[in-house]
């Protein structure tokens, strides 16, 4: 009898999971929204302060927080399988999607396609979206505006591969040092059906691999082990969702001449029109360097370290939040995101697609469409694509 309704567990969370993955658009924000609409107020799979206490947990790590939010609630659900189960659910369908379209584009020259312009153009209004959301939200006084201002000057005159890397070490230093005092209300508890055994197993493996990765890189030269570390080491790195994996992929990929920032602008504006997680990105980037294989082995290697961190932390989370200078690094770390978002729109993302001024009316256009009639995502994706190719008709 256990077992039966084990089972029946497990195919209710894929289920759900399945049908958020089809139909959840418009970013992490939105994302969570689906999942408190949908886990929370129609199943009660979770109480109201301990999905609180979840996503506050997923937004103090690194990673794709509405991913790591769907794999937690899988985990309090049915275990481990569960969280796996609720993530396949969530991410398959953009994944597919996605290497679909990264193969689609491989049979044909898209150097100068009118709509790959028009896809560049969608990418200006969301980044320029996700922009100022973010802004408002983590650079609310004027010590995180600085911190913002610092992480932009440093990341536009010093780019190499460890800038970003830095930045947020040096943003955390800061935030220490300036809101280890700070302090919030954090009265309620929760638990999680993972022992702190576990937990010490999944951080070993999450450090262990962001260290002997870019060893075995080096030792080996094989192209599929530098791809799993380019990938394992932006999922690991990043704070802040999916647009702020965008400048780390690119510093990684184009200079290096895995595939043309052409085909990397392209599937970005593509990932704008798919439900589910941005970091499935990574889905058509590894499809694009090597095929359909590639594609699944990017999107393990980015989405790794979102499990391994979410499994890892859960036990030690109530511990870990009442602690005023872990909480005071991470406002530091967090007001550096927007200046390093700030600085993937100026390069790659505006020097590449605003050209002359007809690119900026119609990019202005297109976010107004999203941020002002705030129209769905996939409607400003093929606008673009339709528009991208009249402006190259006109021009």
């Amino acid at each position: 009898m256990l077992q039966k309704t084990s089972i029946k567990t497990l195919l209710e969370i894929l289920f759900v999971s399945t049908r958020l993955g089809l139909t959840s658009f418009g970013g992490p924000i939105a994302h969570l929204g689906y999942f408190h609409e949908e886990y929370i107020r129609r199943r009660k799979w979770m109480d109201e302060k301990s999905y609180a206490d979840l996503v506050a947990l997923c937004q103090f790590l690194p990673g794709p927080a509405s991913s790591q939010v769907g794999i937690g609630i899988g985990v309090m659900r049915a275990g481990i399988l569960g969280g796996i189960i609720s993530f396949l659910g969530f991410t398959l369908p953009s994944v597919i999607a996605l290497i679909v379209f990264a193969l689609i584009l491989k049979t044909v020259d898209i150097g100068n396609a009118g709509w790959i312009h028009g896809l560049k153009l969608v990418a200006v209004a969301v980044v320029a979206h996700a922009i100022l959301g973010m802004a408002q939200k983590l650079t609310p006084d004027l010590t995180r505006k600085a911190i913002a201002l610092m992480a932009l000057v440093i990341i536009l005159l010093w780019q190499t591969a460890y800038t970003q890397v830095g930045v947020i070490l040096l943003a955390a230093f800061i935030g220490f040092a300036i809101y280890k005092n700070h302090s919030e209300n954090a009265d309620s508890r929760i638990h999680f059906p993972i022992s702190r055994k576990v937990g010490i197993i999944c951080l070993s493996l999450f450090f262990g691999l962001l260290i002997m990765l870019p060893i075995l890189r080096e030792i080996s030269s094989l192209d599929w082990i530098a791809m799993f570390d380019s990938f394992y080491r932006s999922g690991s790195l990043v704070f802040g969702g999916g647009h702020v994996v965008l400048p780390l992929l690119e510093r990684e990929f184009v200079p290096t001449g895995w595939l043309s920032e052409e085909s990397f602008l392209a599937g970005y504006g593509a990932a704008q029109a798919v439900p589910g997680p941005l970091f499935t990105f990574a889905a058509y980037l590894g499809a694009v360097m090597n095929g359909w294989l590639g594609g699944l082995v990017a999107t393990i290697a980015i989405f790794l370290p979102a499990f391994l961190l979410i499994l890892g932390t859960l036990p030690f989370w109530d511990q870990l939040r009442r602690n005023p200078k872990i909480k005071g690094a991470l406002m530091g770390v967090n007001a550096a995101v927007v200046g390093i978002l700030i600085a993937a729109f100026y390069k790659p993302i505006w020097t590449s697609s605003i050209l002359q001024p007809i690119d900026f009316a119609f990019a202005a256009v297109l976010f107004s469409m999203l941020v002002y009639w705030k129209l769905p995502p996939w409607v400003i994706v093929v606008t673009g694509a339709i528009g991208g190719t009249f402006l190259t008709l006109l021009t």
